[in-house]
């Protein structure tokens, strides 16, 4: 494997860098952070569309590749090292199972409430939080619907039975972002309990965002 420096090109505060962030630190690897900050716009920065043309985060750059969208850098990096913290498990079915959970939240629930989507909901109704915050909670709370279903199926102490896969990289970022818009997690009693779960590991403590270099002070 290439001993080149990785970067990680990201944001503290979005979800898909969390997730990434988590990944890293489960497989151990070191990397340079280098913030993009959304809010500022540096996303779409000359130099950053270089390297990301759907100006996005996070960008992460490893072994000679520069790889984008969160979902296939973990699947990456789970390929290319899975003999560290294994994060899928060997029978197909749950790994089926954890990749549902993974574009569950990946691509039903995250996309919704990007700060693209959220900046056009409020251009469209003249500013107004309040619609933007409905918006989000809406669409997270359709999400966690079935998600809490599918835990009710599948999980034990984490997503997908008692070892951490790629399905749990992926909750504490959205469980994060619900309670950023005061998402009341009684009804998901499961997705609560996975979350705190998780959020003991040192992994995750690590990789969160108030624990980042960018992270508002």
């Amino acid at each position: 494997m290439s001993e080149q420096q990785i970067i990680l090109y990201n944001f503290w505060r979005s979800s898909a860098s969390w997730r990434v962030r988590a990944a890293l630190a489960f497989k151990k690897l070191e990397y340079k952070y280098v913030p993009v900050h959304l809010g500022k716009g540096q996303q779409k920065d000359e130099e950053y569309s270089k390297l990301n043309s759907m100006n996005v985060v996070p960008t992460l750059v490893i072994d000679g590749h520069t790889l984008v969208q969160s979902l296939s850098i973990l699947e990456y990096l789970e390929d290319t090292r899975p003999d560290v913290s294994p994060l899928l498990p060997k029978d197909p079915f749950k790994r089926a199972v954890v990749r549902q959970i993974m574009q569950i939240i990946g691509s039903d629930i995250q996309p919704l409430q990007t700060i693209k989507v959220t900046n056009k909901i409020l251009e469209l109704t003249n500013n107004d939080q309040n619609k933007k915050s409905d918006w989000v909670k809406t669409w997270i709370s359709n999400g966690f619907n079935g998600l809490e279903k599918l835990l009710q199926q599948h999980s034990g102490k984490y997503a997908v039975g008692d070892q951490v896969t790629l399905a749990d990289l992926c909750i504490p970022a959205q469980v994060f972002s619900a309670n950023a818009f005061n998402l009341d997690l009684t009804p998901y009693p499961n997705i609560d309990r996975i979350n705190q779960n998780l959020l003991q590991l040192p992994e995750f403590q690590s990789s969160s965002p108030q624990n980042q270099i960018d992270a508002d002070k």
